[in-house]
């Protein structure tokens, strides 16, 4: 007899992750011992410090308050509802609850028993990978270090490595492979090999591997006589072929060549010789991917002869950034990987541009990259923002410093154009002659920018304290550094001012909880993931940074700073970090996606797992945001 409650509880999870990521069979399991329960407005479900039920909850129809006492006071931390999970977090870790949850208008809930779930966690890799970005896991910040345990198995990827990215990358190979029997002959092995244009050819019996003929195979026993072409493939094959699993890394696939020095390793289904034949990796694979090695490729930039060489380079890159994510590297790698790429296409632009104009700068010299690519975080190919300073010069040598350094700052920026990297709609680049200055003047500039803190010179501000050295003087950059640092500690009252701009910033989610989309314009119903979600965390890493006089740029690197300097706030920190990791890799996919910049996104199309992962990491977002409004006294700014 069929089960008809349980059967619409099935279809209602499955419409809902992690449950569509579970089978159908187990998911009727799980159906059949749900408890439903119906609450009145304002009833609890559980108290603040209450031992954990033994079911944890999705809510079926309306809606959850989850809510905090704190200070005396009660804070409402979140509302969940219909597909929203709660009270999961205290069950996987043994605790108590942290928060209290109540109906907040008449709600019915599904009790979904934890016993069922403890296996399906360590089991099916991707509900745990969804579970560790679950905003509704009844915590405050789900991205905390100290939560990772089983459940949160996929928070390993954040953590540093130290191997060769290239290395680490899952072997590309060839699937569905030519194949013989081991009976024709080997004419007609080598007439196949010929026709579909290959090198080697895989001798199979049930499309089991037991042996490869190669070229080196007919040159070396065929031509040379020790065998007729009459022969049958089995007598002059390799074997036993050497096997792998599906998965096999570069690393593990050069190893393997080495040891038994072989040039093709035969993909199976369980990695042994006993299995069904799925591909074959040879010597030209790994060759093809070792050709997008980072360092291979920056050597290729390094001896570029002109613009339209770096932008091949750069698209290389882009497939690079790719693979990179599929493979599932920490986003932190990932961005250093390119920047340096970037700024190495940098670099050359600047040396092929002094070799045009036939004539060394005549002073010293720093160029700047300044917002994204500064904090080493421009992935995808986004606006230019850039900068320089050179040497003081006597009053009567400047025009003639200055007509060089425009000159040679026109032509770097219009090969960065031609490379990919479009020219900044507000104009902030260094063939701009306001930001090709002088360092007196750039320290006069900026002490003006500090002491009149208008809107629009906040932003210029901001936009500047992410300032890196890419190319020229060090010791000019150094002295720039220092002056800022300088200034900010002199006049901290900036801080305020810095946090209100943030703080102005609208939020990622309406009152009801809606993605605040785009109104108007080309990007209209889109959701501006850079200026809602992204920037707010770039901001607040900074202002702290700022407030320590940490001499960093890179937001996640600022946040793992902070950390050791706030101790007391490392869970806040910590969240933000990987917060923003999440983020930029959901940008980057979105950009590699649309080939695009990745900022706007189209909330309609993405999947209810995607727009929870956004959600996800909005809290991180309003709990910084609070500390910044206390913290700096910006309800003080007028």
């Amino acid at each position: 007899m069929k089960n008809t409650i349980a059967e619409r509880i099935l279809d209602f999870l499955k419409g809902y992750p992690p449950f569509n990521l579970i089978p159908g069979s187990l998911l009727l399991e799980i159906s059949k011992n749900i408890e439903i329960h119906y609450f009145e407005k304002d009833e609890i479900i559980f108290s603040q410090n209450d031992n954990p039920h033994k079911h944890f909850y999705i809510v079926y129809e309306g809606a959850i308050r989850l809510y905090r006492f704190g200070a005396d006071k009660k804070h409402v931390i979140d509302i969940c509802d219909e597909g929203d999970l709660f009270g999961l977090r205290p069950l996987i870790m043994k605790e108590n609850y942290l928060m209290g949850a109540a109906a907040n208008e008449e709600t019915i809930l599904y009790g979904i028993p934890i016993a069922f779930f403890n296996d399906i966690i360590l089991n099916y890799p991707k509900v745990s990978q969804f579970l560790i970005a679950s905003f509704a896991t009844n915590t405050r910040d789900p991205f905390s270090e100290k939560h990772k345990g089983k459940l949160f198995a996929n928070i390993e990827g954040i953590k540093k490595v130290e191997n060769n990215f290239i290395e680490a990358q899952s072997a590309k190979y060839t699937r569905n492979p030519i194949t013989c029997s081991p009976t024709i002959t080997v004419q007609k092995a080598a007439q196949i090999m010929t026709e579909n244009v290959i090198n080697s050819i895989v001798v199979t019996k049930n499309n089991i591997p037991i042996g490869i003929i190669t070229d080196k195979d007919i040159r070396t026993k065929i031509g040379t006589g020790l065998f007729k072409i009459s022969d049958t493939a089995e007598s002059i094959m390799t074997t036993p072929v050497i096997t792998f699993p599906e998965k096999i890394t570069v690393a593990e696939a050069q190893i393997a060549r080495l040891k038994h020095k072989v040039s093709h390793l035969c993909i199976t289904k369980d990695g042994t010789n006993n299995s069904e034949l799925v591909g074959i990796l040879s010597e030209h694979d790994l060759n093809l991917i070792q050709g997008n090695n980072p360092l291979l490729l920056i050597k290729e930039i390094k001896n570029a002869k002109d613009a339209e060489t770096l932008k091949y380079i750069r698209s290389k890159a882009a497939e690079l950034i790719k693979g990179y994510i599929e493979q599932e590297i920490p986003i932190y790698f990932v961005t250093k990987v390119i920047s340096e790429i970037n700024t190495t296409i940098t670099k050359r632009a600047i040396e092929l541009s002094i070799q045009e104009i036939g004539e060394k700068p005549p002073v010293n010299y720093s160029w700047f990259a300044v917002g994204s690519q500064g904090r080493q975080e421009q992935l995808l190919m986004t606006d230019q923002d850039n900068a320089l300073v050179f040497e003081n010069v006597e009053e009567t040598e400047y025009p003639k410093v200055k007509d060089y350094f425009l000159q040679l700052t026109t032509k770097v920026t219009q090969k960065l154009n031609s490379v990919g990297f479009e020219y900044c709609p507000a104009n902030i680049m260094a063939s701009n002659p306001k930001w090709c200055l002088s360092i007196n003047e750039w320290k006069k500039q900026f002490k003006e920018w500090i002491k009149d803190p208008i809107p629009e010179k906040i932003l210029l501000s901001i936009i500047f304290f992410d300032f890196e050295l890419i190319y020229g003087n060090q010791l000019l950059y150094d002295a720039m550094a220092k002056s800022v640092l300088k200034f900010i500690k002199k006049n901290q009252i900036i801080l305020s001012f810095l946090g209100k701009a943030t703080l102005d910033n609208p939020p990622p989610l309406g009152f009801f909880k809606q993605f605040l989309l785009e109104q108007d314009g080309e990007n209209k119903d889109n959701f501006d993931i850079k200026s809602r979600a992204i920037r707010p965390l770039v901001d607040a890493a900074r202002i702290f940074s700022l407030y320590h006089g940490l001499q960093i740029n890179n937001t996640i690197a600022r946040f793992e700073k902070l950390m050791e300097v706030e101790p007391q706030n490392k869970d806040l920190f910590e969240s933000c970090a990987n917060a923003f990791k999440i983020l930029l890799t959901f940008r980057t996919l979105q950009g590699l996606a649309n080939n695009d910049t990745g900022r706007y996104v189209d909330i309609n199309n993405l999947s209810k797992s995607d727009r929870l992962k956004l959600k996800s990491c909005f809290n991180p977002i309003k709990n910084v945001q609070e500390a910044i409004k206390l913290r700096f006294k910006t309800t003080q700014i007028g």
